[in-house]
């Protein structure tokens, strides 16, 4: 210690024993005070831990074998450890606000979060609301992000109350940061929703898919219905209980983005807009009516309430609403905009249980909702095959799936092989909610969702296959430039500024091209960094390479060349598949 000209210094006398040593014979004061503090800092160093495990060992830490010191570190509970930490960052514990201790290194792209993972980080810092940052040691095993020391001990599935209760915590501390950062640039909105997704969201979904709840056999079905301003909801969910063979085993998740002032705008088209009434409510229509009202009062639908204000677009609407999943065997996912054959349900499930696969997902473009779906069940559904690589400059060369067709005349009752999955129709095994994961860091997209859920579910193991006949039909209108709907990007310019969703998709849609492999979006050739973030958490399985699977469809990202592979459109398995061809010989 310092302080003028008296210093304090320690020493050992001739028996070990460990002595304080001053300067000036008159500063005992601070002789005692130095004295007090070293020796009960040399008391806690130098105590054991006192621990029992299995087989009668007791003692210390320093006692221990490096397998029970391993026994001894899992064995504690967190809880405990954060009981020693001040009152302060007990309750910044508990409310989820503790970050990891490399936060401005991940905001700047400097390092990623796999890297901070990986290596091991030792303390914990917490953000004061003053700005200032304080570290706490608390172990080797802390996790980036917000409220590790605590969550980790949890194994028990989330409770649809923790879930949507989290989600509205989220979107209200985004609502608070879009009206901050209501005059950012496109940068700055990357960089606000990086921000938050970092310190909340993507800790939490971490915790999320570690404590997923077993999926059951019950023959369940769980739909995710991202709706957005949308006024063919509530007759969609009507007739999904309505036509389904098995309405108690239906479970929907709906994630309603609404414009619910008095007085809205609606879409953008032809250079103009309109004042109209506050958008239909849908979860309150459907619950209302003679079909939804039984189903409502079981739980058979569940809800997370969002203004048009703070959608992040048609993906993360999906993550939201995949959230609400709560153990279903079989998961689907559709549009807000829909209707249903009689039977659909069962109809769905049997096409899944016919497919040769293990992992099989159907998918397809569904028909126009002026199809009548009962009087074309015979005929084949149409089947999504064709790619390309997108030309205006908005949409940065990514695939897309444009080549829907009619392409076969006879019906099979087993699927044919497809090469895209679509997200506006698509059923599996619920496990794909598992294998692969939506992913928190692609918000403000449009494009680009098709292409990378394609490739992550076939690298994952998953065939992907059109469905036999039609069941849905699908409101196109509801993205076609030539109806007057509302857009979530429309409500994004309204909530910054006019214009700035596009730069900002371009910008996060080279998260998604990094992982396809497209050269023009390779780590040293994309700024910020931050696009990175986690990205080897949400990208391709370990199943099957990505190689491969490009080749079977006919797409190279580096030349940007289609090749027509003609397997889709003749109806035949793709390449490697041929052990099959015998079941599509009619």
């Amino acid at each position: 210690m310092h302080r003028g000209t008296s210093y304090l210094s320690i020493d050992r006398d001739d028996k070990g024993n460990v002595q304080c040593l001053s300067d000036s014979a008159s500063n005992s004061l601070l002789r005692g005070v130095g004295c007090l503090i070293l020796g009960a800092a040399v008391l806690f160093l130098l105590s054991p831990t006192t621990n029992t495990h299995p087989g009668g060992v007791s003692g210390g830490l320093m006692q221990q074998t490096p397998k029970q010191v391993y026994q001894h570190a899992i064995d504690i509970d967190p809880r405990e450890r954060t009981r020693k930490l001040p009152v302060r960052l007990q309750s910044l514990v508990a409310q989820s606000q503790i970050v990891g201790n490399h936060l401005a290194e991940v905001k700047e792209g400097r390092k990623s979060v796999e890297e901070i993972i990986h290596g091991g980080s030792s303390s914990i810092t917490t953000l004061g609301k003053d700005g200032s940052t304080t570290s706490v040691g608390i172990g080797s095993s802390v996790h980036i992000g917000a409220g590790a020391a605590s969550r980790n001990y949890k194994s028990a599935p989330m409770t649809l109350t923790e879930i949507v209760e989290f989600l509205q915590s989220f979107l209200k501390k985004l609502n608070s940061s879009n009206i901050k950062n209501k005059r950012a640039s496109y940068h700055g909105i990357w960089a606000a929703y990086h921000e938050l997704a970092v310190k909340y969201m993507y800790p939490w979904d971490q915790e999320y898919l570690r404590r997923m709840p077993p999926r059951r056999e019950d023959g369940s079905l769980y739909v995710s219905v991202a709706s957005f301003r949308d006024e063919f909801c509530p007759e969609t969910l009507i007739q999904a209980f309505g036509n389904a063979k098995n309405p108690e085993k239906l479970f929907v998740g709906l994630v309603q983005q609404n414009c619910e002032e008095p007085k809205c705008r609606s879409g953008f088209i032809d250079g103009k807009m309109m004042d109209v009434e506050t958008d239909p409510d849908c979860y309150a229509l459907f619950c209302s009516s003679s079909v939804g009202k039984k189903y409502c009062n079981s739980g058979n639908l569940r809800l997370l309430r969002m203004k048009d204000s703070l959608a992040l677009g048609p993906y993360m609407a999906r993550y939201f609403a995949a959230k609400m999943w709560m153990g279903e065997q079989y998961y689907m996912q559709i549009d807000s905009h829909m209707t249903f054959l009689q039977d659909w349900d069962a109809m769905s499930i049997d096409m899944l249980e016919k497919a040769p696969s293990d992992k099989p997902v159907i998918s397809h473009y569904p028909r126009p909702h002026t199809a009548d779906l009962a009087a074309r069940a015979a005929n084949p559904a149409p089947r999504l095959c064709g790619p390309r690589f997108a030309t205006s400059d908005v949409e940065s060369e990514i695939v897309r799936l444009d080549g829907t067709g009619n392409y076969d005349t006879v019906r099979l009752d087993v699927p044919r092989f497809a090469p895209f999955a679509a997200a506006g129709y698509l059923v599996a095994s619920a496990e794909i909610l598992r294998d692969v994961p939506f992913d928190p860091f692609l918000p403000y997209i449009f494009m680009g969702e098709e292409i990378i859920l394609s490739a992550r579910l076939w690298t994952s193991g998953y065939d992907i296959f059109s469905p036999t006949h039609s069941v849905l039909g699908h409101h196109w209108a509801m993205i076609s430039k030539k109806f007057n709907k509302p857009k979530f990007w429309e409500s994004m310019h309204r909530t910054f500024t006019f214009g700035v969703h596009d730069p900002v998709e371009m910008m996060v849609m080279n998260r998604i091209k990094y992982q396809l492999g497209y050269p023009e979006s390779a780590k040293d050739m994309v700024k910020p960094k931050t696009l990175f973030t986690a990205v080897d958490q949400y990208s391709m399985g370990k199943v099957r390479p990505l190689e491969e699977y490009l080749k079977i469809v006919g797409v190279d990202v580096k030349t940007k060349v289609i090749t027509y592979t003609a397997w889709c459109e003749t109806g035949v398995p793709p390449p490697g598949f041929e052990r099959y061809n015998h079941l599509y010989e009619k």
